[in-house]
């Protein structure tokens, strides 16, 4: 995502272990890379909207320079492929046969010319009768409903500090620190954001800005655009400390890289546990605000944020509408059913691990899946077919079962980088939403 932001830890200390996990994902697409030397190559699929039905035939087409070298491979979203190679005839279009699929799912086509760029195509068929392979407990809603319990015995003990730093002559901003339940043994940990509250009386609409992956800074282009056009936004952090660190201050906390399998083995002990609570209490904070309208509280949020769009929204019957990009951690089953999972693509290859059947049902818990059935608000949802981090398979999985009233976006080449035409859609929708002019 072309967004400004900035990294507490050194970006490979952060990414390189999630990477680990799953070797065949990449942190974002590298389609449209600037700077690479070599031949450019493009490849797409021979319909216009690379959509397909089951058993229907499709062909890619990679078009580059007269008799450059491709490297290829196609087959299931994500899943190992043969790896093939031919030469771009004289005609610059070199025309692969792609097959079928026999199911809903997504068949891609990713080509690399040898020593230039890489670029790729991705057919879906059927997806909008893809299912999720993920299983719900049936135990799911009283175990959030404990959660909640629990988050409620629980004072806010609001700390705002201003940021003169971050303010301008349109919106005010503070730190915010509130209390938030702990992970056990712990019974409370601390919760923090950045708000931004428009200049003026008001009342305004709120947003719930929620975070992508890894250990960092705001996206503080992601949310400006909305506090100077008139909307309270709180931007949450996910782990234990500043969102943005004080100057010459030590970390709060360590956070591992890998933080998304702490506590697997237990779904009270689970990271996310916290983070989709801390995020309920971030709510509880914003309706207190004077300035809020009283209305209109939107949950956003792209890739890991996406995923906290969704359970925010499905836990949380105050938030009237969401904003979900390319969300993560959906149907992380699937790669155990042979099909891309979600974010952080967990693979359980370990058939040794006494607690792997234990650390399979946790994810059903928390799985973004089980949250979108229990979404009952309007809701904008926006990816592309060429994600290599939050595959299609998985972002259809959660989008198909929501029975609330939906709006997709499609941009079928984007990769996981978001694209401006995504921001506009985004925006467009979310203005009509809560009645304010673009």
């Amino acid at each position: 995502m072309k967004r400004r932001f900035t990294l507490f830890f050194l970006t490979a200390l952060i990414f390189l272990p999630c990477l680990a996990q799953n070797p065949n994902a990449a942190p974002m697409s590298f389609m449209g890379r600037r700077g690479i030397s070599g031949p450019q190559i493009k490849v797409t699929a021979d319909h216009s909207d690379w959509n397909y039905v089951p058993g229907e035939a499709v062909k890619f087409t990679v078009t580059g320079p007269a008799g450059t070298t491709v490297n290829y491979t196609i087959g299931p979203d994500m899943m190992p492929a043969e790896s093939k190679s031919a030469a771009i005839p004289e005609n610059g279009v070199l025309i692969l046969d792609g097959g079928t699929m026999k199911e809903p799912g997504f068949l891609r086509c990713a080509a690399t010319a040898v020593g230039g760029s890489r670029d790729m195509a991705t057919a879906g068929f059927s997806p909008e009768k893809i299912k999720p392979t993920q299983t719900e407990p049936a135990d799911f809603d009283v175990f959030w409903a404990k959660a909640r319990a629990e988050l409620a015995k629980i004072p806010m003990d609001v700390k705002l500090t201003p940021m003169p730093q971050l303010s301008s002559d349109k919106a005010e901003a503070f730190e915010v620190n509130l209390q938030n339940i702990g992970t056990p043994p712990a019974t409370a940990s601390r919760f923090y954001g950045i708000l931004y509250i428009p200049q003026g009386e008001g009342p305004f609409p709120a947003i719930i800005s929620t975070p992508g992956a890894g250990v960092r800074g705001p996206d503080r282009d992601s949310i400006w655009h909305y506090a100077e056009r008139g909307f309270i936004v709180l931007y949450v952090g996910i782990h234990e400390m500043p969102v943005v660190p004080i100057q010459g201050a030590a970390p709060a906390v360590q956070v591992s890289g890998n933080y998304t399998s702490i506590g697997l083995d237990d779904p009270n002990h689970y990271y996310f546990r916290r983070v989709l609570m801390g995020c309920v209490r971030a709510n509880d904070y914003l309706v207190t605000l004077p300035k809020w309208d009283g209305r209109n509280l939107v949950a956003i949020g792209g890739s890991q944020g996406g995923y906290l769009a969704i359970t925010t929204t499905g836990l949380d019957s105050r938030v009237t509408a969401c904003a979900v990009s390319y969300p993560a951690f959906c149907d992380v089953t699937g790669y155990l059913h042979n099909r891309a999972g979600g974010w952080p693509a967990f693979r359980f290859n370990d058939r040794n691990d006494p607690q792997r059947d234990v650390k399979i049902a946790t994810t059903a818990y928390f799985d973004g899946v089980n949250f979108a059935r229990r979404i009952r608000v309007p809701g904008h949802y926006g990816w592309g077919y060429n994600d290599e981090t939050c595959p299609p398979d998985s972002t259809f999985s959660a989008f198909n079962v929501i029975t609330a009233p939906k709006k997709l976006a499609i941009f079928k080449e984007m990769g996981h980088p978001r694209i401006p035409a995504l921001t506009e859609a985004e925006d467009a929708w979310l203005f009509k939403q809560v009645g304010k002019s673009l």
